[in-house]
């Protein structure tokens, strides 16, 4: 019987010691496997032609403009910084702003880029991304002031250009609220100007022009209240879901690690 039991126990241990050479292997496959270099899943391009063309009107300073050899601007920068992020060369395609969404749907272009707004007459035909600037009304008084909604404008003087949006808007405030004075001028500039100087309380211009006034009177310190959006969105045919997803999915990015911002600030 003791011979017998000795094969047994021989049996047992080259059975136990094979399991565990063949697990040992299976432990040193699945780390050699894991540590791989595996190339990237293709992903299908959005643009089937290769390139991301640009519908934009180059004639809105500072969104676009055309040089004799270039193009630059809020707008074409946030163009290529979009191509940068889908890996795509960009094209662009200067039209006249009346021309825009023809182009686009009769498929010149892949995307317009040019200061658009958000137009609910066009959302049968076209996809417009997440807002990328907000060009609204907004009221800008002295830091020190106490002038930050609209609400607080009776008893003061605001200003604003002759015959804007803006005049509209203070007409239907006025309407809501005690009575106050409007003092028009021919220019955004001029109406700043007069907040500026002390002649006025506060003023109610667009967010383009105020950006744009305080950066160049850097010393001026002042406060902006949002009274009014203007959303300023990227269009997309509406049959073309996969350009809008990678555009939009872009769009957030360069939101997300402070390149649009950067570019806002670069021009606003």
């Amino acid at each position: 019987m003791a011979p017998r039991s000795g094969r047994v126990i021989t049996a047992a241990l080259g059975a136990a010691l094979c399991l565990w050479i063949w697990s040992l292997a299976g432990v040193l496959f699945v780390i050699r496997w894991t540590s791989l270099e595996r190339p990237a899943l293709v992903q299908p391009r959005p643009f089937v032609r290769g390139e991301m063309r640009v519908g934009v009107d180059a004639s809105y300073p500072p969104f676009a403009v055309a040089t004799s050899d270039d193009l630059w601007g809020l707008d074409i920068d946030l163009a290529r910084a979009l191509g940068d992020h889908l890996r795509t060369p960009v094209r662009f395609v200067n039209l006249g702003f009346d021309g825009l969404y023809d182009a686009l749907l009769t498929e010149q272009v892949d995307v317009l880029i040019s200061a658009l707004v958000v137009n609910p007459a066009q959302m049968d035909r076209v996809a417009y991304t997440r807002s990328y600037f907000d060009a609204g009304l907004v009221l800008v008084a002295p830091a020190e002031s106490d002038v930050d909604t609209m609400n607080n404008l009776p008893g003061r003087t605001l200003t604003l250009e002759l015959g804007s949006e803006a005049q509209g808007e203070a007409n239907r405030w006025l309407r809501r609220v005690l009575p106050f004075d409007i003092a028009p001028y021919e220019t955004p500039a001029a109406a700043l100007d007069a907040v500026r100087l002390g002649s006025s309380d506060a003023a109610l211009v667009d967010q383009i022009s105020a950006r744009l006034y305080v950066r160049e009177h850097p010393d001026w310190r002042v406060r902006q209240s949002v009274v009014t959006h203007t959303l300023f969105a990227i269009a997309v045919r509406a049959d073309q879901p996969r350009v809008f997803a990678a555009v939009n999915r872009a769009l957030d990015l360069l939101e997300a690690d402070g390149t649009l911002r950067t570019i806002i600030e670069r021009y606003l």
